[in-house]
């Protein structure tokens, strides 16, 4: 496979929060709007359909045409769906319809029907990579019960199946191990709240969940860390952590949500088995989003 130049998948990529209406239907026209919003604040792209995109819940037709909404609103380069599914053969439809709108990449899970296998691993991304659009793997070990280990994830990419990696065990130690077996795979943020650590270790990409709310804010988090300039990034890491932080637990796509609310954007409400938060949660994130309003990162 050919590699695009300028590899998409690089920079702060946000893992978008879907706006649904009162009845819990799809709101396109917001959704399109809000992605437009992202990139004219400094964000290089999205990531539709992605948990944060409640993509479990949407419904064939849904998921497609977020995708091609996302497409319409900022260019396919700027897009990176997650193609994740149960098995190969519907991942790889995703793959392809993502191909066939225009995307530049997309995002894969490991096989999440059941806890897969080193060799289900391996022929599912191949199955995938046959699409022909260049995958970023998501390694999300919590959730899906598979771990792509460093030395896995370096096969992956020694075979032409993967270019990237998000990475979300929050062991931030594996960034060296990654670069030492793989110096060509791409590294990037999969969890807000070790940014900083893992821009430091050498990412190339940020999957974010906070610019939804805070886009400037993180952008500029993101670019000093990377360019290691602490004295800008330390402070604001210290700032926006006690946001940061939701992004790794089970209520983070209520809390990205909410906060959205709370800055002026829509964030709106979450579909079932999603309930809303907890009212101490809720004052939780409420708090820290208005603080962090406050002083200037909204």
């Amino acid at each position: 496979m050919t590699l695009p130049e300028n590899r998409p998948w690089r920079g702060v990529l946000v893992a978008t929060a879907l706006p649904l209406r009162a009845d819990l239907s799809v709101d396109h026209d917001r959704y399109a709007e809000h992605c437009a919003w992202l990139v004219e604040n400094g964000c290089d792209g999205v990531v539709p359909n992605g948990s944060l995109g409640e993509y479990q819940v949407l419904t064939p037709e849904e998921r497609a045409r977020v995708v091609e909404t996302a497409v319409a609103a900022i260019g396919g380069e700027r897009v990176m769906p997650g193609v994740a599914a149960y098995g190969a053969a519907e991942a790889r439809r995703w793959a392809e319809q993502a191909a066939e709108a225009g995307c530049g990449s997309v995002m894969l899970l490991p096989p999440n029907a059941y806890r897969a296998d080193e060799r289900s691993v391996l022929a599912h991304y191949a199955e995938v990579a046959r699409a022909g659009v260049p995958v970023v793997a998501y390694n999300n070990p919590i959730d899906t019960k598979v771990d792509l280990v460093p030395e896995l994830l370096a096969r992956l990419h020694g075979e032409g199946h993967i270019h990237g990696v998000k990475e979300f065990s929050g062991d931030v130690r594996r960034a060296y191990r990654i670069a030492e077996l793989a110096p060509e795979l791409d590294l990037l943020i999969g969890a807000d709240d070790v940014l900083l650590e893992l821009a430091v270790a050498g990412a190339k990409g940020w999957v974010a969940g906070y610019p939804n709310a805070l886009p400037r804010a993180s952008v500029e988090l993101y670019r000093a860390a990377v360019a290691g300039d602490l004295t800008t990034a330390l402070p604001l890491y210290r700032q926006l952590h006690p946001l940061l932080r939701w992004d790794s637990r089970v209520e983070f796509v209520q809390a990205i949500k909410l906060s959205m609310d709370v800055v002026g954007r829509y964030g709106g409400p979450v579909r079932p088995p999603r309930v809303p938060l907890l009212p101490e949660q809720e004052a939780a994130v409420r708090a820290a989003t208005e603080k962090a309003a406050a002083s200037g990162l909204a």
